[in-house]
Protein backbone atom coordinates (compact mmCIF):
# COMPACT_ATOMS: atom_id res chain seq x y z
CA UNK A 1 0.00 0.00 0.00
CA UNK A 2 1.12 3.67 -0.89
CA UNK A 3 0.37 5.72 2.17
CA UNK A 4 1.40 5.25 5.99
CA UNK A 5 -0.10 3.66 9.07
CA UNK A 6 0.90 5.73 12.24
CA UNK A 7 -0.63 4.92 15.25
CA UNK A 8 -0.62 6.63 18.76
CA UNK A 9 -1.03 4.31 22.35
CA UNK A 10 -0.77 5.07 26.19
CA UNK A 11 -3.43 4.51 28.74
CA UNK A 12 -6.28 6.61 29.62
CA UNK A 13 -5.13 10.53 30.21
CA UNK A 14 -1.78 10.10 28.78
CA UNK A 15 -2.70 13.33 25.91
CA UNK A 16 -2.77 11.48 22.64
CA UNK A 17 -5.67 13.36 21.27
CA UNK A 18 -3.91 16.14 22.21
CA UNK A 19 -0.96 15.49 20.13
CA UNK A 20 -2.37 14.34 17.76
CA UNK A 21 -4.25 17.10 17.19
CA UNK A 22 -1.02 19.23 17.31
CA UNK A 23 0.11 16.21 14.69
CA UNK A 24 -2.51 16.60 12.24
CA UNK A 25 -2.35 20.61 11.86
CA UNK A 26 1.05 20.48 11.35
CA UNK A 27 1.36 17.59 8.97
CA UNK A 28 -1.70 19.40 7.07
CA UNK A 29 0.23 22.91 7.00
CA UNK A 30 3.38 20.61 4.76
CA UNK A 31 0.65 19.54 2.83
CA UNK A 32 0.52 16.27 3.86
CA UNK A 33 -2.72 14.08 2.57
CA UNK A 34 -4.11 13.07 6.57
CA UNK A 35 -7.22 10.94 7.85
CA UNK A 36 -7.38 10.48 11.99
CA UNK A 37 -9.56 7.91 13.21
CA UNK A 38 -9.75 6.72 16.67
CA UNK A 39 -10.72 3.64 18.58
CA UNK A 40 -13.41 2.34 19.02
CA UNK A 41 -15.39 4.34 16.53
CA UNK A 42 -14.08 6.26 13.17
CA UNK A 43 -17.36 4.54 11.55
CA UNK A 44 -21.03 4.55 11.92
CA UNK A 45 -20.62 1.05 13.30
CA UNK A 46 -17.86 1.79 15.44
CA UNK A 47 -19.05 4.53 16.73
CA UNK A 48 -22.57 2.69 17.93
CA UNK A 49 -19.90 -0.12 19.61
CA UNK A 50 -17.88 2.67 21.16
CA UNK A 51 -20.92 3.96 22.96
CA UNK A 52 -21.48 0.20 24.70
CA UNK A 53 -17.94 0.09 25.07
CA UNK A 54 -17.34 3.22 27.26
CA UNK A 55 -20.81 3.24 29.05
CA UNK A 56 -19.93 3.50 33.19
CA UNK A 57 -23.06 1.56 33.84
CA UNK A 58 -22.28 -1.45 31.58
CA UNK A 59 -20.81 -4.70 32.79
CA UNK A 60 -18.70 -6.08 30.07
CA UNK A 61 -17.08 -9.47 30.37
CA UNK A 62 -13.77 -9.38 29.31
CA UNK A 63 -14.11 -11.79 26.20
CA UNK A 64 -16.98 -9.54 25.11
CA UNK A 65 -15.19 -6.56 25.39
CA UNK A 66 -12.50 -7.70 23.35
CA UNK A 67 -14.69 -9.18 20.56
CA UNK A 68 -16.85 -5.81 20.32
CA UNK A 69 -12.98 -3.63 20.34
CA UNK A 70 -12.11 -6.23 17.39
CA UNK A 71 -15.69 -5.61 15.14
CA UNK A 72 -15.36 -2.04 15.61
CA UNK A 73 -11.72 -2.50 14.50
CA UNK A 74 -12.79 -4.65 11.54
CA UNK A 75 -15.50 -2.14 10.11
CA UNK A 76 -12.50 0.82 10.70
CA UNK A 77 -9.87 -1.46 8.42
CA UNK A 78 -12.02 -2.21 5.70
CA UNK A 79 -14.26 0.99 5.98
CA UNK A 80 -11.77 3.80 6.01
CA UNK A 81 -7.78 2.49 7.06
CA UNK A 82 -7.47 0.47 3.66
CA UNK A 83 -9.34 2.83 1.26
CA UNK A 84 -7.29 5.83 2.20
CA UNK A 85 -3.69 3.76 2.52
CA UNK A 86 -4.52 2.81 -1.10
CA UNK A 87 -4.86 6.35 -2.11
CA UNK A 88 -1.69 6.95 -0.24
CA UNK A 89 -2.73 9.00 2.99
CA UNK A 90 -1.07 9.35 6.11
CA UNK A 91 -3.34 7.73 8.18
CA UNK A 92 -2.91 8.40 12.25
CA UNK A 93 -5.07 6.32 14.45
CA UNK A 94 -5.58 6.83 18.40
CA UNK A 95 -5.10 3.65 19.27
CA UNK A 96 -4.91 0.62 17.58
CA UNK A 97 -4.65 -3.66 17.86
CA UNK A 98 -1.86 -3.20 20.63
CA UNK A 99 -4.46 -1.05 22.81
CA UNK A 100 -6.23 -4.78 22.84
CA UNK A 101 -3.38 -6.61 23.40
CA UNK A 102 -2.64 -4.61 26.50
CA UNK A 103 -5.88 -3.55 27.84
CA UNK A 104 -7.58 -7.28 27.13
CA UNK A 105 -4.68 -9.17 26.41
CA UNK A 106 -2.53 -8.32 29.83
CA UNK A 107 -4.63 -6.49 32.00
CA UNK A 108 -7.77 -8.69 31.69
CA UNK A 109 -5.70 -11.63 31.30
CA UNK A 110 -7.26 -13.44 28.23
CA UNK A 111 -3.77 -13.59 26.93
CA UNK A 112 -2.18 -11.94 24.00
CA UNK A 113 -2.12 -15.24 22.08
CA UNK A 114 -5.75 -15.22 22.32
CA UNK A 115 -6.20 -11.90 21.20
CA UNK A 116 -3.89 -12.00 18.76
CA UNK A 117 -5.79 -14.84 16.65
CA UNK A 118 -8.59 -12.78 16.56
CA UNK A 119 -7.45 -9.22 15.77
CA UNK A 120 -5.30 -10.56 13.08
CA UNK A 121 -8.72 -11.20 11.41
CA UNK A 122 -10.47 -8.32 12.55
CA UNK A 123 -7.29 -6.63 10.68
CA UNK A 124 -6.82 -8.84 7.70
CA UNK A 125 -3.14 -8.76 9.29
CA UNK A 126 -2.34 -4.85 9.20
CA UNK A 127 0.28 -3.46 11.16
CA UNK A 128 1.00 0.42 12.01
CA UNK A 129 4.01 1.90 10.46
CA UNK A 130 5.32 3.46 13.60
CA UNK A 131 3.52 3.62 16.71
CA UNK A 132 3.80 6.48 19.67
CA UNK A 133 3.45 5.69 23.00
CA UNK A 134 3.16 8.41 25.21
CA UNK A 135 4.34 7.34 28.11
CA UNK A 136 3.08 9.09 31.85
CA UNK A 137 2.20 7.04 35.26
CA UNK A 138 -1.19 6.09 35.81
CA UNK A 139 -1.08 8.68 38.84
CA UNK A 140 -0.33 11.38 36.22
CA UNK A 141 -2.93 10.27 34.21
CA UNK A 142 -5.65 10.28 36.93
CA UNK A 143 -4.60 14.06 38.14
CA UNK A 144 -5.04 15.23 34.30
CA UNK A 145 -8.38 13.93 34.04
CA UNK A 146 -9.31 15.66 36.66
CA UNK A 147 -13.24 16.18 37.74
CA UNK A 148 -14.16 15.15 34.55
CA UNK A 149 -16.71 12.31 34.28
CA UNK A 150 -14.90 8.91 33.90
CA UNK A 151 -15.63 6.59 31.46
CA UNK A 152 -15.94 3.17 32.39
CA UNK A 153 -12.23 1.98 31.35
CA UNK A 154 -11.02 5.50 33.09
CA UNK A 155 -13.25 4.19 36.26
CA UNK A 156 -11.25 1.10 36.63
CA UNK A 157 -8.76 0.89 39.58
CA UNK A 158 -5.36 2.31 40.03
CA UNK A 159 -3.82 -1.75 39.81
CA UNK A 160 -5.59 -1.95 36.40
CA UNK A 161 -4.03 0.99 34.94
CA UNK A 162 -0.40 0.30 36.20
CA UNK A 163 -0.94 -3.11 34.61
CA UNK A 164 -1.77 -1.16 31.60
CA UNK A 165 1.39 0.45 31.74
CA UNK A 166 3.24 -2.90 32.54
CA UNK A 167 2.05 -4.46 29.29
CA UNK A 168 2.57 -1.56 27.12
CA UNK A 169 6.55 -2.22 28.61
CA UNK A 170 6.60 -5.60 27.56
CA UNK A 171 4.52 -5.38 24.07
CA UNK A 172 7.52 -2.54 23.00
CA UNK A 173 10.19 -4.95 24.28
CA UNK A 174 8.77 -7.78 21.64
CA UNK A 175 8.68 -5.02 18.68
CA UNK A 176 11.07 -2.58 19.76
CA UNK A 177 11.06 -1.63 15.71
CA UNK A 178 8.24 -0.15 15.45
CA UNK A 179 7.33 1.34 18.94
CA UNK A 180 8.56 5.02 19.65
CA UNK A 181 8.51 5.81 23.57
CA UNK A 182 7.95 9.53 24.25
CA UNK A 183 8.01 10.67 27.82
CA UNK A 184 4.49 11.98 28.35
CA UNK A 185 4.99 13.67 31.46
CA UNK A 186 6.82 16.73 29.98
CA UNK A 187 5.03 19.87 28.79
CA UNK A 188 2.77 19.70 25.98
CA UNK A 189 4.74 22.06 23.48
CA UNK A 190 7.85 19.51 24.54
CA UNK A 191 6.19 16.31 23.75
CA UNK A 192 5.01 17.94 20.13
CA UNK A 193 7.91 18.25 19.28
CA UNK A 194 9.93 14.98 20.19
CA UNK A 195 6.69 13.94 18.07
CA UNK A 196 7.88 15.91 15.13
CA UNK A 197 11.59 15.01 15.43
CA UNK A 198 10.35 11.72 14.98
CA UNK A 199 7.64 11.79 12.12
CA UNK A 200 10.01 13.79 10.38
CA UNK A 201 13.05 10.98 10.16
CA UNK A 202 10.26 8.72 9.27
CA UNK A 203 8.51 10.33 6.56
Amino acid sequence: MKGKFITFEGIDGCGKTTQIKLLKEYLFKKGYNILVLREPGGTKVGEKIRDILLDKDNFIFPMTEMLLYASSRAQLVSEKIIPALQKGKIVIADRFVDSSYVYQGYARELGIETVKVVNEIATIGILPDITIYIDITPEEAMKRRGKREADRLEKESMEFHEKVREGYVKLIKQHPERFVIIDGMQEISKVHQCIITVIKKYL
